[in-house]
């Protein structure tokens, strides 16, 4: 990436001659001028405080100016790449794309483009993978989204290789019949702010097409309009990477994902281009279909994947493994079990305590200590069946426990006496990959973390308690992982207090939960192959979260969409309710992409009796939903032959208890669906 050059005195980018003190009144007036509109586009008071058509007869260009990498000889490209969410957010919704379908976007960008781009009389570097040309632009095809260029004179060129001479590139432009496609174009710096728009709308254009588009989405239905379906919930995902909002592992499986999808998406492309082709009714043409349906079922696949990453209330519902290899180290080689101390300052009365209480049990005979400095060098040096325990103080590490082995980390003393704060930005905290963790008597502090305090991606984690300051998600207890939390208090995620993945167990006994954006979010998709989570909730108190105290998320069922489709063809936009479980189908909201019921309650009783109606409202939904589940399970074996099917087994309910639990003061009530 190419350094900005500085800008002016002024900051806006241009390299004043009036600046300072011997500023002129016409130079303090633009100045103030420039404030009042940077002042009105920040406080966001009006679609139109600010516009990517612009003020093409005020003096000067409010652009800034980038050196490009490599040959110096290359003259200043306009610095357009640094535009902010809300800025990219207003022109595709306000001026380029608005309300249009799939299918129209081409149309609508060369409309925009038609009405801010200069059709001529501007310089530009042509960008490619293996060279960089400077060219002249005399014409604009607005419908192919290209220019029309010429090579500038004098001849500027940089490859990597150096073969690229005059001839070779005047023989290319001829080939491509000297048209370019805009977003291989960066525009050369003017002061006189002529073709600042010029260079904003190619950026615009640039960005949507590295971005925002996916080839298969003109082949998308229409029911909604672009703009809401794809380009918003991916322009956030975009920026919500840059500032370090998603977790690194997230992000690269992502980037699989979409690579692998785009793989795909060519070779059925090129089955179906084949059989389009041939009008033959072969053994072969039939083949090429089978093949062709296989491909179209594995693309769709994908597809929903990414959508789920790219919708930001349901990105985490595809949960990687970022420490699904990470190898528990077994039994120590001695074969014996190590007791690991972290004093915060040892005194002689502190170690007679905890000889006392911790490391003489009845027979101590061989009994092997380690001292460490810091709580995450401890746990580190942990084999198959150690104990840590960390003496009352306040410890500060930059770092992630990944425990993968079964190991017991406790805190000698309350909670708020052994205090584990983290310092420095990163994914996680607590990583649990071992068969049987223990962790108790512990306080857990988090802050500028991307991730949730306490991951579980593996084996059986033990919780007892502990106090766990939050910042984003809070305990997660991933597919296949198991959760026992006890007598502890988890408060500030900005997610989830709790989130429970499909096929996992979470027994949650005797907890507070509060002030959490959610307090617990159970997540079961029945469209996917896991088991249903099971879960127990024993009188937990769930308060003060700002949305609902338990969220159910999961598909919209088929019966579902047409109950919702039918209420719509008689103009009725309430969702509909089925028996215990409220949904809605997608249509009835267009603010994000699927549907998302987060501002109904499931039930609006009230009465004495009313935190037992809550409990069973629950129990109810969950059975219900699990039912289900097995049901869909049930059906898939029987499609594959599987007839006799383990009643036993589709019988098990989601949950193994909920009673007794509280809900006080949850913003949007004690229980929700997400249903997408």
């Amino acid at each position: 990436m190419a350094e900005p050059r500085p800008p002016g005195p002024q900051g806006d980018g241009r390299d004043s001659p009036a600046a300072g003190a011997g500023a002129g009144p016409r130079d303090r007036a633009e100045q103030a001028e420039r404030d009042l509109r940077r002042e009105d586009a920040e406080s966001d008071s009006s679609a139109d405080s600010w516009s990517d058509y612009g003020s093409r007869d005020k003096p000067g260009t409010t652009l800034g100016r980038t050196v490009p990498d490599g040959n110096v000889l290359f003259p200043d490209i306009f610095h357009t790449d640094h535009l902010l969410f809300y800025e990219r957010f207003r022109a595709y919704q306000d001026y380029i794309l608005a309300d249009c379908k799939a299918s129209e976007v081409k149309q609508f960008i060369a409309e925009y483009l038609g009405k801010v781009l200069e059709p001529s009389g501007w310089q530009a570097i042509w960008r490619t993978d293996v060279f960089e040309v400077l060219v002249g632009v005399v014409g604009v095809n607005f419908l192919a989204l290209k220019a029309v260029v010429q090579l500038s004179e004098p001849f500027l060129c940089e490859s990597q290789d150096g073969s690229f001479t005059l001839e070779c590139m005047q023989e290319l432009l001829e080939l491509k019949e000297h048209q370019i496609l805009l977003q291989e174009l960066w525009v050369v710096y003017d002061e006189s702010g002529e073709f600042d728009q010029t260079a904003l709308a190619i950026e615009h254009v640039r960005f949507f097409y590295q971005c925002i588009w996916r080839t298969w989405d003109e082949e998308e239905e229409d029911e909604f309009d672009y703009f809401v379906r794809c380009v918003e919930p991916r322009l956030r995902l975009h920026y919500d990477v840059l500032e370090h909002r998603v977790p690194s592992g997230l992000v690269a499986d992502y980037q699989n994902l979409l690579a692998k999808c785009e793989e795909l998406y060519e070779k059925f492309l090129n089955v179906r281009n084949s059989i389009s082709s041939n009008d033959s009714d072969s053994e072969a043409e039939n083949v090429s279909m089978v093949e062709g349906l296989k491909l179209y079922d594995k693309v769709e696949h994908l597809k929903q994947k990414l959508k789920l990453i790219e919708n930001p209330l349901l990105r985490y519902v595809f949960g990687y493994q970022k420490y699904g290899s990470l190898q528990a180290k077994g039994l120590r080689p001695t074969g014996a079990k190590v007791t690991h101390v972290v004093p915060w300052t040892m005194t002689a009365s502190l170690l007679h305590l905890l000889a006392r209480d911790k490391l003489c049990p009845e027979s101590c005979e061989g009994l092997e200590i380690q001292f460490h400095c810091d709580p995450l060098a401890a746990v580190n040096a942990c084999y198959e069946g150690d104990r840590v325990i960390i003496c009352p103080g306040h410890y500060v590490v930059d770092g992630v426990f990944c425990i993968a082995d079964s190991v017991e980390i406790e805190g000698y003393g309350l909670p708020d006496d052994v205090v584990i704060e983290k310092q420095g930005k990163g994914d996680n905290f607590f990583d649990c990959t071992g068969a049987n963790i223990k962790i108790s008597n512990l306080k857990l502090v988090q802050h500028d973390a991307v991730e949730g305090i306490l991951n579980v991606h593996h084996g059986k984690t033990t919780l007892e308690n502990c106090v766990l300051q939050c910042e984003t998600t809070g305990i997660t207890v991933r597919t296949s992982a198991e959760l026992l939390m006890k007598n502890s208090d988890l408060y500030g995620a900005k997610g989830a207090g709790v989130e429970i993945y499909p096929g996992s167990a979470c027994t949650l006994l005797h907890n507070g939960i509060h002030h959490c954006k959610e307090g617990i979010l159970v997540k079961n998709f029945l469209d996917e192959d896991y088991e249903a989570p099971k879960i127990t909730m024993v009188n937990n108190m769930i308060h003060n979260n700002e949305g609902y105290g338990v969220v159910l998320v999961r598909p919209v069922m088929a019966s579902e969409m047409k109950d919702a489709s039918a209420q719509g063809t008689k103009g009725n936009t309430q969702p509909t309710q089925a028996g215990d479980e409220t949904a809605c189908a997608e249509g009835s909201r267009q603010e994000q992409p699927g549907c998302v019921t987060d501002e109904l309650e499931l039930y609006k009783r009230a009465g004495t009796s009313e935190q037992t109606e809550n409990n069973s409202e629950i129990a109810n939904v969950l059975g219900a939903t699990s039912a289900k589940k097995c049901q869909m399970h049930k059906k898939r074996l029987s499609e594959l032959g599987f007839t006799e099917a383990d009643d036993n087994l589709m019988s098990q309910k989601m949950f193994v208890s909920v009673e007794g639990n509280q809900f006080k003061w949850n913003g949007k009530g004690s229980f929700g669906i997400f249903l997408f």
